[in-house]
């Protein structure tokens, strides 16, 4: 299982990349994974028909920005393109209208027109933010997810854009999906170690949610992974991205299957907003939240030990498994009320069943909620 099957991965030779397709008929959009990729952006532009008559908007945050905008910035200036660059301040606190607008006044000011693409050159908040500024900016214009983080594998794939509100984390925002995925996996070399951790979360819930044979594999390799292995971690993002892309493709909206992309998440945002977005990553915390949602699932009936094989493969990853004893139980369950999966009275949970296999519950007791946070809470010392 430790064994890396590359003979199951479809290539794009013209780039020497990795590829995936988002299966959505006439929005259906290419996901390309390889390591120097960001140097060939401007050949990955041309294949997508990106037009070098209307300006572009580059808009990444300050930890990005000195590592990578100067290679995409002079790789699309040598394919002939017109760009322009905004830079926000790394974090989640970026997430707001307030950065918003500023997006909106960048883009206003380069004189982007309705046959301009936006790139969103970074993390998940970078993704989220640019993604919804090209959503909104004259109704919509094209753009393109460059993630640099291991997290913003899932994020980048699916067209989920959005900015957070004080009381409730990605409420503003809207399905919009994005031209291409090109993600150069040379970017992941300088994470720092947590990130690097966080991310693998979100690698590791695809396998929990619809393939066991990858969640194991991710476990068998979490040395590899954690270390940054370049080839356990391009065959992992492949894989977690080929899960992501088949749900998507098989429910954009989030009608009914893709709500199983939430496991873990209804804890983790609420642990998010109860820690003010800066002191658990994301990854930290559905980390968190998908140990809780397993033992959920084992106190509903639903499944057998999954609980404790979830948490011994997050520790493998060096993911916390526990709640930070000094967060309020009432404060985390008010956070999951201002939840969008929160509707009619009642909390959604997506609960396994096995590993590799999830349920969409509805009928979750509030007060077995209440009595799992104060269980992972405990066990946090």
């Amino acid at each position: 299982m430790s064994v890396l099957k590359h003979d199951e991965i479809k290539r794009n030779e013209q780039l020497g990349a990795s590829e995936l397709t988002v299966q959505l008929g006439e929005r259906s959009y290419p996901i390309w994974i390889g390591s120097g990729l960001l140097n060939r952006i401007g050949e990955a532009f041309a294949l997508l028909n990106i037009s070098n008559s209307s300006p572009l908007l580059i808009i990444t945050d300050s930890h990005v920005a000195p590592r990578y905008l100067n290679t995409a910035v002079e790789a699309l200036r040598e394919a002939g393109y017109r760009v322009f660059e905004h830079v926000i301040p790394a974090g989640e606190s970026s997430k707001s209208l307030g950065v918003f607008e500023e997006c909106v006044t960048a883009a206003l000011q380069a004189g982007l027109d309705r046959k301009s693409t936006i790139i969103a050159l970074g993390g998940g908040v970078v993704g989220d933010l640019a993604g919804f500024v090209a959503a909104t900016y004259m109704r919509g214009v094209r753009f393109i997810q460059v993630p640099t983080t291991i997290l913003a594998h899932d994020s980048s794939v699916g067209g989920k854009v959005a900015v957070n509100h004080p009381l409730a984390k990605n409420i503003i925002g809207a399905f919009y999906q994005p031209e291409a995925v090109l993600y150069d996996t040379a970017t992941l070399a300088t994470l720092p170690d947590r990130e690097v951790r966080a991310g693998l979360a979100e690698m590791l819930k695809h396998g929990l949610i619809w393939d066991a044979e990858f969640a194991y594999w991710c476990k068998d390799n979490a040395a590899q992974l954690v270390a940054g292995n370049e080839a356990a971690l391009s065959y992992g993002l492949y894989k977690g991205c080929a899960v992501k892309a088949e749900v998507v493709s098989r429910d954009e909206r989030e009608n009914d299957l893709r709500a199983i992309l939430n496991l873990g998440h209804t804890i983790g945002h609420a642990l998010e907003a109860v820690g003010g977005y800066n002191e658990l990553l994301h990854g930290e915390a559905i980390a968190i939240g998908m140990v809780g949602s397993a033992r959920i699932g084992e106190r509903l009936g639903t499944a057998t030990d999954v609980a404790a094989t979830t948490k011994a493969m997050f520790e493998a990853l060096g993911l916390p498994t526990t709640i930070p004893s000094h967060y309020d139980t009432d404060a985390i369950l008010a956070a999951m009320m201002h939840d969008k999966k929160f509707s009619e009275g009642r909390t959604m949970f997506v609960v396994p069943t096995s590993i590799g296999q999830v349920d969409i519950r509805k009928d979750v007791p509030i007060e077995l909620v209440r009595d799992i946070v104060e269980q992972l809470k405990r066990e946090a010392g």
